[in-house]
């Protein structure tokens, strides 16, 4: 039986980037507010020390950060004809694990979607018809506008000091930065990372075909900063090592460097680590969350009654916890029916090779968001007519350290192994850089997730299913930005390149992005979504729904931007409005 603990006034479920803003807002206005994270308490000083955290062993390939999966992982399938089977050993994407989540391990790349990527549904179908949006793509329309998040994007962009060039102020084309990205109110805080010679190279290369090339937005600190809430955080030291590992040197902005500092000073925070939710509790009419029940590491049951409810864990485990709860009709791709597990979405990523004889070009220098990109083919910035595609994605040279036991690109013909294969590796690997495609994935009726009906974690509840597969669509978009990317890479030079196209089906096991979204989505009525605007339940008002979950799709940015401007929106919302009306909704069904 489980022991009733006292009641407060917010509980959220996980902490990673969403978890410590609202904790920082809901404080800020005054709320007891209790987090509950199944993982370790992790701090900088203590995990993160430069004097093991670039352990290459540890990090990546033993998996210190990641979610363990002999405790809970999801099954995995192409499509409704397969038996999905237990994912044994990330690969596509990892799962973050403990306090600060996936945003500890994360590059610290910061974009803002493009004003047509809010409207993907109704843009399109203006702009190209309904041939270019069939029936079987699922996409629809954000319920917010770009204009809605500017203000939350700045404020996420000042909070982690991001280094970057804008390139529209105000309306005003800026020379150096983005020309197709939507108008921000101000520069960014910090000037951008230093770039290093492969992405200069990429740059000139791109310059020369009419491309428009500028650095990337990095929460990686140019130099030292002392953000809004004043928290300090350190200068880069290109270290190479912030993709899939943890910062102690204080210049990756995480929840660790820049809120935490503040938040677990308040006496009106509380923090619980190693305790795992396992559903979220509702009334007898299930109108209103009454709070959560959760399991310590001794194995005790507890309930945690709450006045509202905000479930703040990674998308895939959001969506989960929604079902087990009960909460929202689980989606039925048969019939179309249903909204929890809907719209389930990723990214499509490729890559091309380019090898030098006579350029030295040390690709160990790194770090998670420092490169030189360019965004001609990303979103709606250029003509699809024709195409037979939506869509798009970013193209560049993205610098995160060559780490010398995952690094090894050999050019064609080289073997896998062997003494020829080492001296390929030897003679290659300081003249050798990739540029990389990241484009968006557009949601389709065969794309969900649901509970698996078979495999079970141990505490004895269904495993999350997760059926997916890329499209016609994303591997048309994907192969015209390999394309692009090859353009690029002969006007570079070098002896050889060697395009590395997406093929076949979606595959778990090497690693891609940990871009997963949807599940949750939010939108303009209960009947297409399962939030509102303010990622507030539809059916719950009580409870709200942060993170990526909520994308009805997904843009060919890194989604962590707009996750944390969606999680201001709602912050704001909620102090604004909700407080004043508890347990109503904050728009009208």
């Amino acid at each position: 039986m489980a022991t009733k603990l006292p009641s407060v006034d917010a509980v959220l479920i996980g902490f990673g980037w969403t978890g410590a803003i609202m904790a920082q807002e809901l404080t800020d206005a005054g709320l007891n507010v209790l987090a509950i994270e199944r993982g370790d308490w992790r701090d900088t000083p203590t995990d993160f020390s430069p004097a093991y955290a670039q352990d290459e062993l540890r990090y990546y390939w033993r998996h210190e950060l990641f979610q363990r999966l002999s405790h809970d992982t999801l099954t995995i399938r192409n499509n409704q004809s397969q038996t999905a089977l237990p994912m044994r050993q990330l690969g596509s994407f990892l799962l973050g694990a403990g306090v600060g989540g996936a945003g500890v391990h994360w590059n610290g790349q910061v974009w803002r979607f493009l004003p047509s990527d809010l409207k993907a549904k109704s843009h399109n179908l203006q702009r190209y018809g309904k041939a270019y949006v069939p029936d079987e793509m699922t996409i629809q329309d954000y319920p917010v506008s770009y204009d809605d998040l500017e203000p939350y994007y700045d404020k996420f962009e000042y909070l982690c000091g991001v280094s970057g060039k804008a390139g529209n102020l105000k309306g005003v084309i800026q020379p150096g930065g983005d020309p197709f990205e939507g108008p921000r109110q101000r520069e960014y805080p910090n000037p951008p990372l230093d770039i290093p010679y492969a992405p200069s190279l990429f740059g000139q290369a791109a310059a020369s075909l009419g491309r428009h090339p500028f650095p990337h937005p990095a929460a990686n600190a140019s130099r030292a900063y002392t953000n809004p809430l004043g928290v300090q955080l350190g200068p880069c030291t290109y270290c190479g090592f912030c993709e899939k590992y943890a910062c102690g040197n204080y210049a990756k902005a995480s929840a660790q460097t820049t809120i935490l500092p503040v938040l677990m000073r308040k006496r009106t925070f509380t923090l619980k680590t190693n305790a795992e939710v396992l559903k979220i509790n509702l009334s007898p009419d299930g109108k209103t969350a009454t709070g959560v029940t959760y399991v310590d590491e001794q194995g005790r049951e507890f309930e945690q009654p709450a006045e509202m409810v905000i479930l703040s864990a990674y998308i895939l485990h959001n969506v989960r916890l929604l079902l087990l709860s009960g909460i929202g009709k689980p989606y039925d791709p048969v019939t179309g029916e249903g909204i929890v597990g809907k719209n389930y979405a990723y990214q499509i990523t490729s890559s091309v090779n380019v090898f030098f004889n006579d350029k030295i070009l040390n690709p160990f220098i790194g770090a998670g968001a420092l490169g030189v990109m360019i965004n001609d083919f990303n979103g709606d910035n250029f003509d699809h007519a024709g195409l037979n595609f939506i869509g798009g994605g970013y193209v560049g040279i993205l610098q995160t350290g060559a780490r010398p036991i995952e690094t090894h690109p050999t050019a064609t013909g080289v073997p896998t192994w062997g003494l020829e294969w080492k001296q390929a590796i030897a003679r290659d690997f300081a003249k050798t850089t990739q540029i990389n495609t990241h484009g968006g994935v557009m949601s389709h009726r065969g794309n969900y997730l649901d509970l698996d009906p078979t495999y079970k974690d141990a505490l004895g509840r269904p495993l999350l299913r997760m059926t997916f597969d890329y499209g016609d669509n994303e591997h048309r978009m994907s192969d015209y930005l390999t394309d692009r990317a090859a353009e690029i890479a002969k006007a570079m030079g070098g002896r050889e390149i060697k395009a590395n196209y997406r093929k076949g089906p979606w595959d778990v096991v090497p690693y891609q992005t940990t871009h997963n979204t949807g599940g949750a989505i939010m939108g303009e009525s209960p009947r297409d979504s399962f939030t509102n605007k303010y990622l507030q339940s539809w059916d719950v008002p009580n409870l709200f729904v942060l993170g990526a979950t909520a994308f009805p799709q997904n843009a060919g940015y890194n989604p962590t931007g707009t996750v944390a401007a969606l999680a201001y929106h709602a912050a704001d919302a909620i102090k604004a409005q909700y407080l004043k009306a508890p347990h109503q909704p904050l728009v009208q069904a």
